[in-house]
């Protein structure tokens, strides 16, 4: 068995269905019960310094069967670690300098000019990551918001702050062929990003099979992200082959605090949210969470 993927020599279909975006607010958290209490979603990746992170904390440990992941935010949001620790990692052109980078292509641009230190994104993640631990979550995996650990300079700090916390998995970012094919409401513009971002997936690969952490076969739903509805879930599982796959979704309630917070999926969660309502709890997966890839 290749630690970078999980064991699919038993011919099965696996499916977890995570939601990021976990404590954004209380209309995610509320979406985010509700769905898995209606076995439409298993698994969510929690924000350390998001607005309703008490609240999301206090539900993942009403909700024990729910996975719990650690949502490691990097750009377009607020770090866990003063800024003054992690000057490479914060916006020096914002008046008080105390967030990220808003735009991704702006924190990409510097990651590949090597002027932000992998040191400060080990020490930003293992804050964060040690946040949620500290609650008493069992922290089952790690991501980033906006899948910035698609690319090395994030990754392997990343890895390396998972170890130190004990955690035990990692969200493969990158989008199979199959899955892309199957999404039809996609721009061809947006189907090409996704395909050359896949450039990085050897490279992920082997990471990940250094530091011998576990993770799937890859995700699906990521082209799809603002526009995934119950056609394109059908789509995607009709599709969808032997193996341990991941539906990234991010469902909510599009109310006036969601309009207020800072993200452009607004009346985007409200189709997710009744879309995986229609059609997970009849998939033909066997669903799980990352804490179950073992």
């Amino acid at each position: 068995m290749r630690r970078c993927s999980a064991d699919t020599l038993a011919a099965v279909r696996r499916l977890i269905v995570n939601a990021d975006d976990f404590g954004l607010t209380a209309g995610v958290n509320r979406a985010v019960v509700e769905l898995h209490c209606a076995r439409a979603l298993s698994s969510a990746t929690l924000m350390a310094t998001a607005s309703h992170f008490t609240e999301a904390v206090s539900l993942a440990n009403q909700n024990s069967t729910l996975g719990v992941g650690c949502h490691v935010v990097l750009v377009d949001g607020t770090p866990a670690l003063p800024p003054v620790q992690i000057p490479s990692l914060v916006d020096a052109s914002s008046e008080n300098e105390t967030r990220f980078r808003q735009k991704l292509s702006t924190f990409v641009a510097e990651l590949l000019r090597g002027r932000i230190k992998d040191t400060e994104i080990e020490a930003e993640a293992t804050a964060q990551i040690k946040k949620l631990q500290q609650t008493g979550i069992h922290v089952t995996h790690v991501d980033t918001h906006k899948h910035t650990h698609i690319f090395p300079g994030v990754l392997r700090p990343l890895l390396r702050a998972a170890l130190a916390c004990g955690v035990k998995a990692i969200r493969n970012p990158f989008e199979p062929n199959w899955s892309l094919n199957a999404t039809a409401n996609a721009g061809h513009v947006r189907k090409m990003q996704v395909r050359l971002l896949r450039s990085q997936s050897s490279a992920f690969s082997e990471e990940v099979n250094r530091a011998r952490l576990l993770t799937t076969d890859g995700a699906i739903g990521v082209l799809a992200t603002g526009t995934l509805d119950a056609l394109t879930i059908r789509n995607l599982l009709a599709a969808m082959p032997d193996g341990t796959w991941e539906l990234v979704c991010h469902p909510g309630y599009n109310d006036e605090a969601l309009q207020q917070a800072n993200t452009r999926l607004l009346e985007s969660r409200d189709v997710e949210r009744t879309a995986l309502l229609e059609t997970i709890p009849h998939a033909n997966a066997e669903l799980i969470h990352f804490g179950q890839l073992a």
